[in-house]
């Protein structure tokens, strides 16, 4: 973005995920539909595992009813 036209960064910063965004041909439309599908995809496949990192760097599972930890 060039620092001569801050109503256009301005206009691009302001900007979020529209339906029609899989339809438009441009730049920012073609990345916010791809964004909102990688968002959309991981957040309905979820993750069994999961596991928060400790401040030694180990990785401590989260548990979660129903299943058995391995």
């Amino acid at each position: 973005m060039s620092k001569n036209n801050p109503q256009k960064s301005n206009e691009l910063a302001g900007r979020y995920y529209q339906v029609d965004d899989y339809q438009n041909q441009d730049e920012l439309a073609s990345g916010l539909a791809m964004t909102h599908e990688q968002v959309s995809d991981s957040y309905m496949e979820g993750e069994i595992k999961a596991v928060i990192d400790d401040v030694n760097g180990k990785n401590i599972e989260v548990p979660r009813e129903g299943y058995e930890q391995e």
